[in-house]
C-alpha cells in the first residue's frame, strides 16, 4: 500500500483539476475527481455530468468509483484514493464509504454542501463498516477559483436572458 507525499497529492489534484476544467467547458459544475490505485496508477478520471445525463447523482466522485469497479470487476476500491476538487457531498462521502477507499484528498471546502463542512464525518462513524482518512484544502485556491469563475459567468448569463 502506497503513502503518498505531498507532491503525489498536487500532482493527482492538478489531473482532477483538468477534469473539472472539461466540465467547466461542458457547462457542468466544474468538480473533477481522479481515483488512484495503491501503486499510483490513475484507475478513473471524471467530472459532474447532472446536467448533461439529467441525473441528481452524476457527481464526479459517483462516477469515478462506478467505472473503476467495472474496470476492476470489484465494487471493493480498497487502499485505493480519491483525488476531488471540492469537498464531496453527504451522498458521495457515503458512497466512498461503501467502496471502501483508503483515503480521499480534496481541494475545496463547501460550506453549503460538504459534508464535512456540514457536520457528516461518516468517514470515521465506527458504526460502519469501514473508515478512511480526508485531507481538505489540497490546491484550495486553484479549485475554488475556477467554481466562483463558472458561477460567476452563469450569474452574468441568468441576469440577461
Amino acid at each position: 500500500m502506497a503513502n503518498f507525499n505531498l507532491q503525489d497529492h498536487l500532482w493527482f489534484m492538478n489531473i482532477a483539476l483538468e477534469e473539472a476544467e472539461l466540465a467547466f467547458k461542458a457547462g457542468e459544475v466544474p468538480v473533477g475527481a481522479v481515483l488512484v490505485s495503491p501503486d499510483g496508477a490513475v484507475l478513473s478520471k471524471q467530472y459532474n455530468l447532472k446536467e448533461t445525463n439529467f441525473n441528481p447523482t452524476a457527481h464526479a466522485e459517483i462516477i469515478c468509483l462506478s467505472e473503476a469497479g467495472k474496470k476492476n470487476q470489484n465494487w471493493r476500491l480498497t487502499d485505493c484514493t480519491l483525488y476531488v476538487t471540492l469537498e464531496p457531498c453527504p451522498m458521495c462521502l457515503s458512497a466512498l464509504v461503501q467502496a471502501r477507499i483508503r483515503q480521499c484528498v480534496f481541494g475545496a471546502y463547501d460550506s453549503k454542501g460538504g459534508a464535512l463542512s456540514l457536520g457528516f464525518f461518516h468517514h470515521q462513524d465506527k458504526r460502519f463498516n469501514h473508515q478512511f482518512s480526508m485531507i481538505g484544502g489540497v490546491k484550495h485556491y486553484e479549485c475554488s477559483r475556477l467554481l466562483s469563475q463558472f458561477f460567476k459567468e452563469r450569474r452574468k448569463t441568468f441576469k440577461t436572458r
